[in-house]
């Protein structure tokens, strides 16, 4: 067997192995010393498989299509600094537990650490960002070879996959020649995949959970980011009758049953900004399941008012509590909690809740439609969503204005956002990718300064068919700095975080062959969004105001404050 033959076999058995592990998707960079897996990838029948030039961009397309379908991408480079430049995706994945299957090509063994080109330390590169690491044998014609292959692919997948799921680092090194006999046949894998289980909770537990359920009255339920499912979850929250706080990327938002629109409250941020409200809202049980929600103002109440009971469901051994009040981490699915027990009559407590939820969902409307600022603009876009449509949101003030902007609907709009590490980097990857996984018309929010962060993003889309959106809120800097502290040194503010940069974006949109409009007003907006979108990639860049935007979401929360501290101070 010649060097090419059984470089042809090892690669064979790789890639067949991929995909009988139920891997669809495969991100590649172009480089020389990955080329035996690129050949590999694109002549083996059954992947989605994607181009992208720049490496920090393709790790977050990456990870948008693994948010999507929660199920392991391949990430491909090529040697040396392509591989570093899937760090920053690499972190966001395994902070929001998304699975990546990151494979790295690398020089053989005599090459490295003796100055070659484009040879530097791949081996456990990633550190602890990485659920595990792998350095892959040369290819050799021998059986043991392959069978090595096949099972720690395998291991490297279930890695991925199991909970907390997460990116894993597969790392191949290749001697010269690269190039593989096209024609070879591939083998059929030996080994099958080993199926995952799903965590339950124990008989003792369900009885004291199901007694302590359906007998508290002041109960919250909290649900954040990185649930596996929410298919069952209204039918159990309307058996128990607890207000549910629904964090945006709980995606508990859209979709709600009209039996249960009482039940979900979108508008915690702001009321719990109102300290009488808060002394009515004090709960006795807490039931958490997913992430922390963004909401600071809900951080503080929780950590005022800590709960006698606070259950922190997740599937991880892992504990999310970053405040320290949680009583019980319950490692479980969190589905296989929703069980629905006997229907209980709305309390007094969720009355509250609905109550003040509705007071704020008024001042919202409200807002909306007098408002001028980014707020009032966001509305406007989340109100234009249509059935089955994505909303990516961005970090900083983009997510929180779809906290408190997105209201609750009946409306099958899916939310995401990359709240792992709260980074803007990547941030049109991100939507590109999960656009590319679901087919579904997406729109991404973006601040100038994010948008300006992954440009580079955009190349992907002269390779692959999309339909995305992109509203960038141009207020010419970092518009949530001027919401906390360092606002108040104005002689060095501007300089150091407004970080004003004076573009607009016309000529990227041309660049890219992009639809482009420029809106100044509301009325033009909504113009704007009422267009037939005739191009693959529409950008449409509003001009705001940094100082105006921060005034205005102040009055906002303060006129929901004044009338929640005066409807419960009567």
């Amino acid at each position: 067997m010649t060097n090419t033959s059984f470089l042809t076999s090892y690669v064979n058995q790789f890639v067949e192995t991929i995909k009988k592990a139920g891997i669809e998707d495969v991100v590649l960079c172009p480089g020389s010393r990955s080329t035996p897996l690129a050949y590999g990838f694109a002549k083996t029948k059954g992947f989605n498989f994607y181009r992208q030039i720049d490496e920090r961009s393709a790790g977050y397309f990456a990870l948008g299509i693994a948010k999507a379908k929660k199920n392991p991408v391949v990430l491909l480079c090529t040697s040396g600094t392509a591989a570093a430049n899937f760090f920053p995706a690499i972190v966001e994945a395994y902070y929001a537990r998304i699975p990546l299957l990151v494979i790295t090509a690398d020089r053989p063994h005599e090459l490295r650490e003796v100055g070659a080109p484009q040879a530097i330390d791949q081996i456990h590169m990633y550190g602890k960002h990485v659920k595990w690491s792998v350095d892959f044998p040369l290819p050799e014609a021998r059986e043991e070879s392959l069978a090595f292959v096949e099972r720690h692919i395998h291991r490297a997948v279930s890695s991925s996959k199991a909970a907390p799921m997460g990116p894993v680092h597969i790392n191949v090194p290749f001697r010269e020649p690269l190039l593989l006999e096209m024609d070879m046949p591939s083998t059929t894998p030996q080994m099958h995949l080993a199926d995952l289980g799903k965590l339950g909770p124990s008989e003792e537990f369900v009885k004291w959970y199901t007694h302590l359920i359906s007998n508290t009255e002041k109960g919250l339920i909290i649900v954040g980011d990185s649930l596996a499912t929410t298919d069952g979850f209204w039918e159990f929250a309307k058996t128990i009758q607890w207000p549910v706080l629904a964090d945006p990327l709980s995606n508990l938002r859209s979709n709600v049953p009209a039996d249960c629109m009482h039940l979900c409250v979108d508008q915690y941020d702001a009321i719990l900004k109102s300290e009488i409200f808060k002394e009515v809202a004090v709960p006795e049980v807490v039931i958490r399941f997913g992430a922390q929600p963004v909401s600071k103002p809900l951080v503080k109440f929780l950590e005022a008012h800590q709960p006698e009971t606070f259950i922190a469901v997740d599937e991880s051994p892992l504990f999310r509590d970053s405040i320290h009040i949680v009583t019980h981490h319950i490692q479980v699915d969190a589905s296989s909690l929703w069980m629905p027990i006997e229907e209980k009559q709305p309390s007094e407590y969720l009355k509250h809740w609905s109550k003040a939820n509705d007071i704020a969902t008024a001042h919202i409307k409200s807002y909306i439609s007098e408002e001028l600022d980014e707020g009032a603009l966001a509305g406007i876009l989340f109100e234009s969503l249509s059935e089955n449509t994505d909303l990516v949101a961005s970090s900083s003030m983009p997510i929180r204005d779809v906290d408190t902007f997105f209201n609750k609907t009946s409306k099958d709009i899916q939310v995401y956002a990359n709240r792992g590490t709260n980074g803007i980097d990547g941030v049109v990857s991100t939507a590109l990718g999960i656009q590319a996984a679901t087919k579904r018309p997406g729109f991404l929010l973006i601040g100038d300064l994010a948008f300006l962060h992954d440009i580079n993003g955009l190349v992907v889309t002269r390779f692959n068919e999309t339909d995305l959106t992109i509203v960038i809120m141009n207020n010419d800097g970092g518009g949530i700095f001027s919401y906390l502290p360092q606002s108040t040194e104005t002689n060095y503010f501007e300089h150091l975080f407004g970080t004003p940069t004076g573009l607009e974006f016309s000529a990227i949109a041309t660049m890219y062959d992009a639809q482009y409009d420029v809106v100044h007003t509301k009325e033009d907006f909504q113009t704007v969004l009422s267009k037939n979108k005739t191009k693959n990639i529409r950008i449409i860049e509003v001009r705001t105001d940094r100082k105006i935007n921060t005034e205005t979401h102040r009055k906002l929360w303060a006129a929901i404050t004044e009338e929640l501290d005066a409807t419960w101070n009567a």
